[in-house]
């Protein structure tokens, strides 16, 4: 398949650092997934192309997301149906799923506690359940510059900005899940620059288009979003590799923190 004849969300991937981050940080926390029975369970900031990627690597997938927006066109693209899921009920049988990976939900929820209590009864005795949000620490750089430049967590669609590795830890044990590993994603460059293509399109780009909503959408996540800012997607497109080099300057901070963290937690046998 050529990138002309390739879907437009893999496309997309193919110029999101974080995703691109995000989906291999997970895909090294869920370990070896062939023949296992796994779930993807998403909140609106996603349109296909993770789903796709996370099946291409091996297992037994099923979709969920807690909004119902992009749910035609993620199916569409994955030939598969995609629930709508309640995140304090969610449409499975006790002991569904043997790897449950949950992407950036949690902060959008006034209260997780449902959430966690739902993911320890669907996933199976001695299964893993991964979970992603942005990290909570509002003293990090970007995070500063962000509730200055206005882009607060409601810009987001967030309850709360995110939270710590620990603060997750603490609720998924709190759930009867034993943490077992954590990692991160998204370092000072890399979350500079996407918080710069953010700030252009919820600021500028799709109120002088027409298309901001009260979604909390901060990237095209439709094929019509995405019409709708195609000459600047366009120019994005041409000055990727700069974005990709910026980016690439991560390498040079100390330490193995991130912008947004990810938990893996495992339920007793």
């Amino acid at each position: 398949m050529t990138p002309a004849e390739q879907p437009w969300q893999l496309r997309m991937f193919e110029r999101s650092l974080k995703k691109q981050q995000k989906v291999r940080l997970l895909l090294r926390m869920i370990g070896s997934a062939t023949d296992e029975r796994c779930l993807l369970l998403t909140c609106g900031d996603n349109n296909g192309a993770m789903n796709y990627k996370f099946r291409e690597a091996g297992g037994r997938w099923t979709w969920a997301d807690v909004e119902e927006d992009a749910i035609p066109e993620i199916a569409a693209l994955l030939g598969e149906p995609v629930h709508h899921a309640d995140p304090a009920a969610l449409p499975f049988a006790a002991g569904t799923f043997d790897r449950v990976v949950v992407i950036d939900v949690h902060e959008h929820l006034a209260d997780v506690a449902p959430l966690n209590r739902e993911l320890a009864r669907i996933v199976a005795p001695g299964g893993l359940v991964v979970v992603t949000t942005p990290n909570g620490a509002t003293h990090l750089p970007v995070a500063v510059l962000k509730r200055w430049l206005g882009m607060r967590p409601a810009q987001y669609g967030h309850v709360v900005q995110g939270y710590t590795a620990s603060q997750l830890e603490a609720q998924l044990d709190g759930a009867g899940l034993h943490p077992e590993s954590r990692g991160a994603y998204s370092r000072f460059f890399t979350e500079l620059v996407e918080f710069a293509i953010n700030f252009a399109y919820v600021k500028l780009l799709s109120r002088r288009e027409g298309t901001q909503s009260d979604s909390g959408h901060i990237a095209p996540t439709t094929s019509g979003e995405l019409k709708s800012v195609g000459k600047s997607y366009r120019l994005y497109s041409t000055i990727y590799p700069i974005i990709r080099t910026v980016s690439a300057l991560d390498v040079l901070i100390p330490g193995r923190g991130g912008y947004a963290v990810a938990v893996a937690a495992r339920k007793p046998r």
